[in-house]
């Protein structure tokens, strides 16, 4: 296969020490990981061994087609929209993986197909997926073998009054159910205390680099460090613009280098002059002029040696690049394209 012109270095160590990290900050609760969106872009199967690896046995992803996917891997997979009629088949037929049923619809589903061990996802306030308390409380859940009760927190990464209010929502139903565990706390819900932990923890931005909230700021890895090669190297004259529109100047005569790398690839236009790449040797290289679909500008008179085919890195850590995009952390880090060859190191 041709090797692509765009790496994404994936930091293995990294990735391993946050789930550390974080199952320390879970204190005695078991601490598991979201896996959805492919491993938030990095790769469902390779995330999932290096973490097993390092002790995590309880993993989440969004869909049965990511489920199937990690098949050959022997661990637990939860499935957080629960199951569709068109997922029964494979449901049923599926080895050490669980629906997490979040309505009456699936709930009956499920039952009706003679469904075995399940998650089963509570509202509590976020009015998104999810029975209600009230539910459970009619008898909804009876009967069911239910793995892990789960709600899932809306302003986890705030200050608010709603975190503590879900917190008692949810501690209102130990022992209302047959579950063998609860679970409530996301990356951000860790960060609340021991009180939000309960049996399992299910982290996902953090795992990857992400700082959800004060209580990570220096305790979290960078995970993802993209790269790109150089295209060309050009000298813009005094006076003269660069990529549409000619939104940049050059103020004197300019070494510019262009870079295999645009929007298409999740480098997002909000990056126009104010991206950064770096050298092999750490020299800052600002990008100028607009980011396009597949070639970015970057100036490059500080590095005199760099020259077409040459590698740089793209300043992309999760924290600082929301800070200066206005992207969530998330679609920063699920953006990142298919043009990525993707290397663990």
């Amino acid at each position: 296969m041709i090797p692509s012109p765009l790496r994404l270095r994936l930091d293995s160590d990294a990735l391993t020490a946050n789930w550390r990290t974080l199952a320390a900050m879970s204190g005695s609760a078991a601490c598991g990981a979201a896996v959805k969106a492919d491993g938030y872009g990095l790769g469902a199967r390779d995330v999932v061994r290096r973490l097993a690896g390092a002790g995590c046995r309880d993993f989440f992803v969004a869909t049965w087609r990511e489920a199937l996917a990690l098949a050959e891997e022997d661990v637990a997979v939860s499935v957080l929209h629960g199951v569709r009629d068109a997922d029964l088949p494979a449901a049923l037929a599926a080895r050490n993986v669980r629906p997490v049923l979040s309505s009456v619809q699936q709930i009956r589903r499920w039952r009706e197909a003679g469904g075995g061990a399940c998650d089963v996802m509570v509202d509590t306030g976020m009015n998104r997926l999810g029975i209600r308390p009230e539910d459970v409380a009619a008898g909804l859940l009876d009967g069911l073998g239910i793995e892990t009760l789960m709600s899932h927190l809306a302003s986890a990464d705030e200050d608010v009054p709603l975190n503590a209010l879900q917190c008692e929502r949810f501690a209102a139903l130990r022992g209302r159910t047959g579950a063998r565990r609860m679970s409530l706390a996301n990356s951000a819900g860790i960060g609340l205390g021991a009180d939000y932990a309960f049996d399992l923890t299910r982290p996902g931005i953090a795992l990857y680099g992400g700082v959800p909230s004060p209580a990570f700021e220096g305790r979290i890895a960078q995970v993802v460090t993209p790269q790109a090669q150089i295209l060309q190297r050009r000298l813009v004259p005094a006076g003269q613009g660069v990529g549409y529109n000619l939104t940049w100047t050059a103020t004197a005569d300019t070494e510019i280098a262009i870079l295999n790398l645009g929007y298409a690839d999740g480098y997002l236009r909000c990056f126009s002059g104010r991206g950064l790449a770096r050298s092999a040797d750490g020299v800052a290289l600002p990008v100028v002029g607009r980011v396009s679909m597949d070639l970015t500008a970057i100036d490059v008179g500080a590095a005199p040696d760099l020259a077409e085919g040459d590698w740089v890195t793209i300043a992309y850590d999760l924290p600082a690049t929301s800070a200066v995009s206005g992207l969530s952390q998330y679609e920063l880090i699920t953006g990142l394209g298919a043009r990525f060859d993707r290397i663990w190191d």
